[in-house]
């Protein structure tokens, strides 16, 4: 008996028009800096039909990317709200894998912009075992002063009764086939504007750090943390942090080369550390577990990962010879793809738009 579990930003689910731009052209999109828009009505009705137009095409993507996972259980990142996700679902989920996805969970976090977690569900394995949800809880109100989290890396960015989880850490409880597994879903701190300067990924670090102890602190509690490594539980999500990263050089002109560069410090230490959890990706390749392009022009460019699926060590061993896999074939053509990896994209995909998302999905088969 088995199960397929993903996770995938599926970035941006939002149902909303944002016309911020007309006043802060730091928020307005780049073709429509091509034109002088001096109305605010004529800017918004140009944001809606931009909007429009390109979300047709993004979605379809997106949820190829998702029937290639072919996961019996999705977690998302980046869901507006459950409306968001029933329109996705019906309209161009259905389309592709047809009426597998009932079960739909997502309870509103922290997100100023809205952005959730979310949770996707069959009613069954593949192999006819049920999927059943036993119980969901969220964790968005812990406070860093809930948890005893807060030390003097925080105290230089937030307050100590502020929450913890910048979007949420969404724990729920399922059976498959009767058999338990618990998953923590969660979406951590991002590594900050680029426009600002400096290590965003640094200057951020300390936020993360706090929810990935959050997460293990909930996980030990919630089993004892001499049990917990003996239960069967998953960490799936963005986590905005790598512990590793592939370092991309030259251009398209000259071709490109790619260097695997270890990082000294990331809030997935938690994890790793004491063997709390395995990040099952790092079965694959060095060079092979990225799941994000990240460039600021030639001279700062490399492939990392992201997206996560941490297993408990009873797992993990249980599923010792699993390799997960990563769908690429959603990702824009300016993504470098090193040697023996390319692969053939989604039709329409473009140079940076459209495409299915800045992130891969991850997924690997269970057995429980």
């Amino acid at each position: 008996m088995s199960v397929r579990l993903a996770t995938f930003n599926i970035e941006n689910l939002i149902t909303r028009f944002n016309f911020s731009g007309f006043r802060n052209q730091l928020r307005q999109d780049r073709v429509l800096r091509l034109y002088d828009v001096a109305d605010k009505e004529a800017y918004q009705q140009m944001e809606q039909a931009r909007v429009i137009a390109s979300t047709d095409d993004t979605r379809q993507l997106s949820a190829l990317a998702i029937a290639d996972a072919d996961a019996d259980i999705l977690c998302l990142q980046e869901v507006d709200n459950m409306p968001a996700l029933h329109a996705f679902e019906y309209g161009y989920l259905f389309r592709m894998v047809g009426n597998g996805y009932i079960q739909k969970y997502l309870i509103e976090g922290n997100d100023t912009r809205g952005i959730d977690v979310a949770v996707l569900m069959r009613e069954k394995t593949r192999h006819g075992q049920p999927i059943e949800l036993v119980d969901i809880r969220s964790h968005a109100m812990l406070t860093y002063y809930d948890l005893d989290l807060y030390d003097e890396d925080l105290a230089k960015s937030v307050n100590r009764n502020d929450k913890i989880f910048k979007r949420d850490c969404l724990e729920l409880d399922i059976r498959i086939g009767g058999r338990p597994l618990t998953l923590y879903v969660v979406h951590f701190k991002s590594m900050g504007n680029v426009r600002e300067g400096g290590d965003g990924r640094l200057a951020t670090m300390a936020v993360r750090m706090a929810e990935a102890r959050a997460v293990r602190r909930i996980i030990e509690r919630r089993f004892g943390t001499s049990q917990a490594a003996k239960k069967n539980f998953a960490i799936c999500g963005d986590m905005n942090d790598y512990q590793e990263k592939v370092v991309v050089s030259g251009t398209r002109r000259t071709g490109h080369d790619f260097t695997y560069h270890r990082e000294g410090k990331s809030a997935l230490d938690i994890f790793s550390a004491e063997g709390f959890a395995e990040n099952v990706v790092q079965r694959r390749d060095e060079l092979d577990r990225w799941t994000l392009y990240h460039s600021r022009g030639p001279q700062e460019q490399h492939l990392c990962q992201l997206d996560y699926i941490w297993l408990s060590p009873a797992l993990a061993a249980r599923n010792a010879k699993m390799v997960p896999e990563i769908i690429r074939n959603g990702q824009p053509c300016r993504t470098p793809f090193p040697p023996r990896q390319e692969v053939e994209r989604y039709p329409r995909i473009g140079w940076d738009r459209p495409k299915a998302s800045d992130h891969c999905p991850v997924v690997v088969e269970l057995s429980l």
